[in-house]
Formats: structure tokens, sequence, C-alpha cells
């Protein structure tokens, strides 16, 4: 009976489900087991016939689920009883199943092909967000909005700039996945406490043989298990991951809020409902979703780093753990990905309130602007950040317009004309390199 909601089918993507779906799991493992047969077959160790006997009986299609179960419940110990019903299988070429390998040979194998497959659905969410990104940078590279400094406002900016300070974000999450695949997708065929005595003088050339038939890399050195600084690693990228994401999520809600009112997620205004009482409401829901969602991927980084802890060769503190830990990594992260690739898409953008919100603090936002115009025509800077900082101060109390403050003030009327006050108070002309920045991302 389906408890959690991943498990319900609240969260999470058809194509990551469909990598930690147990048939999928249990088809990785005796995809393993396949290639150790296949490479014991190429060193000599048994006859071509057992191995492709063994190779043709690791499916699933034979090795059921059900007769999977069944055995581990009378024995109590999951990758014996996968091993005994491929065995059964397999009739005389049974007994070379699992020839000299340990458990996590397999299993910690077997997370290789499904991290493999993880990372290869994520990154592909990664470049569409970034492509949805470009668009959206390249679309409103002019879109003149408030930039905020600790909620408060700063300088103008564009909303491209903005997107493209998210988009280079996402490139780094491309990259550090990139570089990580050779530490996280690895396998090893090490044996009980990866010495590699039970596979023989072979040992070697059967753990290459059986990586290079799964395209994996080999671990360099493994005990029982592939050491989990590797899979902290990943969950580590991943809950930095889901964090840009949040970010870009928080970012989006307070720009929804009717005091700022600038930019919103999309609502479908014929059929969704904001709040159970309240007609008039429209909720940021998704957003919010990807925040407390990518809470929970965060959370798992304990249990990853925790996981690294191991006695000696290897005990089974890991193995509980990571059934959690793997599968809902991958799965939240996905999913949320999917959801911001949708947020984003579908953004809808209020300019015009921008540009009224630019225009809050009657120009006293444009202050670094003036101070900037008057030390180009000599003025000490210093002196000109004191001048324009009581100015301001001024402006704010009387509620006057700040192009009125500054014309009323001997030093800054002296220093500059009338129209060199009003360009240096445009919003426009004080971009700098945003639509630059913006267009480069956008043809990145």
């Amino acid at each position: 009976m389906p408890i959690l909601p991943i498990d319900t089918g609240r969260y999470g993507t058809p194509e990551m489900l469909g990598v930690f779906q147990e048939q999928t799991r249990i088809q990785k493992l005796l995809d393993v087991e396949a290639a150790l047969a296949w490479a014991h077959a190429e060193v000599g160790d048994i006859s071509k016939k057992d191995a492709e006997k063994i190779a043709s009986m690791a499916s699933t299609q034979y090795v059921k689920v059900e007769r999977v179960k069944a055995i581990e419940k009378e024995i109590k110990h999951d990758l014996a009883s996968l091993v005994r019903a491929l065995a059964e299988q397999c009739g005389s070429s049974g007994a070379y199943v699992h020839l000299g390998a340990t458990s996590y040979d397999i299993v910690d194998t077997a997370n290789a092909l499904q991290l493999k497959d993880a990372t290869a659905i994520i990154e592909r969410r990664l470049s569409c967000l970034k492509a949805v990104l470009q668009k959206q940078a390249g679309q409103h590279k002019e879109t003149v909005m408030m930039g905020r400094t600790h909620g408060q406002h700063a300088l103008p900016i564009t909303l491209g700039f903005k997107f493209a300070v998210w988009g280079r974000e996402v490139e780094r999450h491309l990259q550090r996945l990139n570089q990580s695949r050779e530490r996280v997708l690895v396998g090893k065929i090490s044996g009980a406490v990866g010495t590699q005595a039970s596979l023989g003088e072979q040992a070697p050339r059967i753990q290459e043989l059986v990586m290079k038939r799964l395209d994996l890399r080999a671990a360099e050195i493994s005990t029982q298990i592939v050491q989990r600084d590797r899979y902290a690693e990943f969950v580590c990228d991943l809950a930095m991951l889901v964090s840009s994401l949040d970010n870009f999520a928080t970012e989006i809600r307070e720009l929804a809020r009717p005091e700022i009112g600038e930019m919103f997620e999309s609502f479908e205004a014929e059929k969704q409902v904001g709040s159970s009482t309240m007609p008039h409401k429209r909720n940021p829901e998704t957003c919010e979703r990807v925040c407390g969602l990518a809470r929970v991927v965060r959370s798992l980084t304990v249990v990853a780093l925790e996981n690294i802890v191991t006695w000696h060769e290897r005990d089974l503190t890991q193995s509980s753990a990571e059934r959690f830990l793997l599968p809902e990594a991958c799965i939240l992260t996905d999913y949320l990905l999917s959801l911001m690739n949708r947020i984003v898409a579908n953004l809808r953008v209020d300019e015009q309130r921008m540009l009224q919100n630019v225009s809050l603090t009657q120009g006293r936002c444009m202050s670094e602007s003036v101070m900037m115009a008057m030390a180009r025509k000599g003025v000490n800077r210093q002196d000109a950040h004191e001048l324009l900082r009581k100015l301001t101060i001024v402006s704010e109390v009387e509620k006057k317009p700040f192009r009125e403050i500054l014309l009323a003030d001997p030093l800054v009327h002296k220093t500059l004309s009338c129209e060199e006050i009003d360009a240096a108070l445009n919003p426009k002309s004080y971009l700098g390199t945003a639509v630059k920045q913006a267009e480069a991302f956008a043809k990145a």
C-alpha cells in the first residue's frame, strides 16, 4: 500500500521513478551478475556456454520480483535471494552464478548503473533550464527593474541580468555533475574485503572486463564496499543544486507579493483554486513546493555524510539508509528541476510595475549615479558621498523628489547642469554592463 508521496505519485517524474522502481533495480543487479559471468568466461574460469546461459536468464522476465522476495523471506538476505533465484533459472550453469563475488560487488556496481541513468536525466533537465533562462534573459535584457540588497532598493538592474545570474549558476551545477562522474559512477569486483582473493590471479582482469561491459569505471581500490565519500559528494552536489532552485523560487515568491507585484508564476484562471476559503488568492504554490522539498533534499546530506563512516572494511549501517537516500535525492531533485523549468518558462512579468517600483524612492535610488557624475567633474568622492547621503535624508523626510532637492543644493547645481542631473537620475542610463551580460549569457 503506497504511503509516502513519492509512492502515491504526488512527487516525481515518470522517467526518474522508472530508474528506481523495484523491477529496474533487480534488473540492474542481474545485469552485473551477467557481466560477471561473461568476464569469468573471457578469462577461462567458466565455459562460454555457462556464461551465455546465465546472461540469457539474467532478466526479470525469468527472475521474478515475487520469487526473489519469497526466498528473502526465508533466508533474510536480499542479494543472496537474487543469486538463488537466478541460479534456479540457469540449470547446471547456476553453479557459476556470483562466482567469487560478494554482495556489494553487485550492489555497488548496480548503484553506479542507476546513478548513471539518474545523472543523465538530471543533466538533461538542467540543460533545459539553462535554455529556458537563456531565452528569458534575451527577451528581458533591457527590462529595467529595481535591484535590491538587504531587501531594500539599491540600484537599477534588468530582469534579463537577473536571469543571466541564475543561468550561470545552473551552468556551474552542470559542471559539478560532469566533473564528479569519474568519482561517483564507479563499480567494483573486489570480494569480501577488497583483496580480490576469491577471484584468483585474473581478478584485476575480471573487474576490468565487468566494468567495460557495463560502461563504468572501476574503483581504484575498495573494501567490501565502494567508499561512501563518493555518494556523499553526489548528494551534496544535488543539495547545492536544489538550494539554487530554492533561491530562484524564493525570489519569484518575493516579487509576487502584492506590495511588489513584479513577477508571478502562472495561474490557470479558468480552474485553479488558490484557497479553500479566500476566492481571490493566487498563491505561488509551485514555488513554495520547490522551497519545501529542497529542504528535504538538503536534509539528506546529513545521512550521506554519516554514511562515510564505517566499521573496518564494512558494516551494515549504510545499507538501510541508502535505500531511502539515493532514490529520494535523485527523484526529488529531478522533480524540482521539472517544476522550475515550467515555472520559469511561464512566468508572468509586469514591466510597468517594475518601472513604478523603481520610482518609489522618488529618485533616491540613483544617488550613486549622481555621486559618480560629481566625482567625474572633480568633486572629492568622499565629500560627494556625504553630501548626497544628507540630501537623500532630506528628500525622504520632506517627501520631496530627489531631483528637486538636488537642484536646490548649491554644490550639486554648480557641478552638474540640469541635463546632467536628469541623465544621472535616469535608471536606463545607469545599467552598466547589465544588458551586455544578459546578452552574453543568452548567446552562450
